[in-house]
């Protein structure tokens, strides 16, 4: 790997994780950030709520578009103009005076993290070609979970030692970096074969249905399904989703053009793109309430406790890369999420009654983990997280050599969408039957409780066990595990498919063939 290559990766490396860390960083600030801020338009709660899933809304609908322009109008470009955007955005969000400027902010910030993620990875399959390819896959793969994974554990010491508003403001050197190296090093490309208008009506329709979908998943939840919203949301996402393939056809220079769903790999890989992120939503939220409500983990323990999966996705993930573009992607995508499916299934043995992972800062003897975790959690995340480093860069590669270099960009962008879009609308699905479950069993355990009092789900709601002893607390306990159960049990379940989608769909023979394409030109 040459110096250009080497700067091209940092940049890229660079400019997709800023997005993922962002998407995580800003939780572990909400507390802090509500108390600070004063706000007149909506409530504390509803203002963090709109910090949060504000970023990840036009972060989702905006990815598709953003994909494509960078095909059309020129990657490195495109990933400049999104660096500068996301850098100048995260200075509004550090400076932000009240609540109401910082959730505009961060809607666009999430705007800006839109032209990067998609940009990022098309800029990589552009600039290497075979066992490289992987490599570089690997170590994209490998800095966005570190990102994701260290993300949390970061913005906590920066809340807690400097403010809330250096979680934001720790971006501008980033990237000033990644300015820097993608003015030196990145060559421009583009679809040249791209020569007519930008469907701008394609992309006006596909936000809609990708902001529609999540906007509906996010906002449904939030209010437990009992607000129309939700579902007009959820209506019109449907409606723009049956009318895109539609448009497309009939559009001269369609922003995505439906030859790519003709290519086995790329049609195969965003199926099961669909079915694994959405068992990793449903996995990591449900385990993340199971430790901490139930259990009794403070949230940095419980952060902890995830740590060795995702370790082993950093360590492992580049070597599992290289060895997809010489040998092929299949069988790790197949491997990869049966080995998941069996961790995940690991954890469906913890009882209510496991001990906490309790410590105390300063006392080295209080971070043993207890036994319990030894047991009942530690197995589960070793063979999960060999299995995630299995599958992640595999998945992309058998992605990225499915379609022409000149599409890169809008295929990326669709992968991004699926696997964001994905598991919200699968959560949201989940978290009925979860929901349901839960008071059902309250209401076998405690007979003539009204357990649809909103009173009643306000202190009693799946794991979400108030600190007591009494009867009520022991039952929602008991519950509370028994829906922890069903959701890794539906979680092993779209694991499982996935492994069995890609082993049956994925063709070895066309990765490693469009693998030894030449890095295209510089323009």
């Amino acid at each position: 790997m040459n110096i250009r290559e080497r700067w091209t990766l940092t940049a890229a490396v660079l400019g997709s994780s800023i997005v993922f860390v962002d998407s995580t960083v800003v939780n572990v600030a909400l507390p802090r950030i509500g108390r600070e801020l004063p706000t007149t338009l909506f409530g504390v709660l509803e203002g963090q709520s709109y910090i949060y899933n504000g970023y990840l809304l036009t972060l989702s609908a905006l990815l598709i578009l953003a994909g494509a322009l960078s095909d059309f109008y020129g990657r490195r470009r495109t990933f400049l103009l999104g660096l500068i955007g996301f850098g100048a955005t995260s200075v509004l969000c550090g400076l932000a005076p009240n609540m109401e400027f910082l959730v505009a902010s961060r809607i666009l910030q999430g705007a800006a993290g839109a032209l990067l993620v998609p940009g990022s990875l098309a800029i990589l399959t552009s600039t290497f070609t075979g066992e490289a390819q992987g490599r570089a896959f690997g170590v994209w793969a490998a800095a966005s979970a570190a990102t994701t994974i260290l993300g949390p554990f970061v913005g906590g010491i920066l809340v807690d030692t400097i403010s809330w508003r250096a979680a934001f403001l720790i971006n501008v050197p980033l990237v000033v970096l990644a300015v820097w190296a993608t003015i030196r090093y990145v060559r421009e490309t583009r679809n040249e074969s791209a020569t007519g208008r930008f469907d701008w009506l394609g992309a006006a329709v596909i936000a809609v249905a990708v902001g529609g979908l999540s906007f509906g998943a996010i906002y449904g939840q939030q209010r437990d399904w009992k607000d129309p919203v939700a579902y007009v949301a959820l209506g019109a996402g449907v409606v723009a989703t049956i009318a895109f393939p539609f448009l497309m056809a009939r559009s001269r220079d369609p922003l995505v053009p439906l030859e790519l769903f003709r290519s086995r790999n790329f049609t195969v890989t965003n199926i099961s793109t669909f079915l694994i992120y959405g068992a990793l939503y449903v996995t990591f939220y449900y385990v993340a309430l199971m430790t901490q409500g139930v259990l009794g983990y403070s949230a940095a323990a419980a952060g902890l406790a995830g740590l060795p999966g995702g370790l082993l996705l950093v360590i492992l993930s580049t070597r599992f890369g290289a060895l997809a573009a010489r040998y092929g992607p299949r069988l790790l995508m197949s491997l990869g999420p049966a080995l998941m499916a069996l961790g995940v299934l690991w954890f469906a043995r913890v009882p209510a009654t496991s001990r906490a992972w309790v410590f105390t800062p300063g006392d080295p003897s209080s971070w043993v983990p207890p036994t319990d975790y030894l047991i009942d959690f530690l197995p589960g995340q070793i063979v999960f997280g060999l299995g995630l480093a299995m599958m992640v860069a595999p998945l992309t590669t058998a992605l990225m050599t499915s379609v022409p270099v000149r599409n890169s960009g809008v295929a990326s962008a669709i992968n991004n969408a699926i696997s964001r879009v994905g598991p919200q609308l699968a959560g949201a699905v989940i978290f009925v039957a979860i929901t349901a479950s839960f008071y059902a069993g309250m209401a076998a355990r405690l007979p003539g409780t009204n357990t649809s009092d909103p009173t009643f789900r306000h202190d009693y709601s799946p794991m979400n066990v108030p600190r007591t002893a009494d009867e009520r607390a022991q039952a929602a306990r008991d519950e509370s595990t028994n829906a922890f159960h069903l959701a890794v049990i539906v979680g092993a379940g779209l694991l499982a498919a996935g492994a069995i989608v890609n082993f049956v769909g994925i063709s070895d023979q066309v990765a490693l063939e469009a693998g030894k394409r030449e890095p295209v030109a510089a323009t």
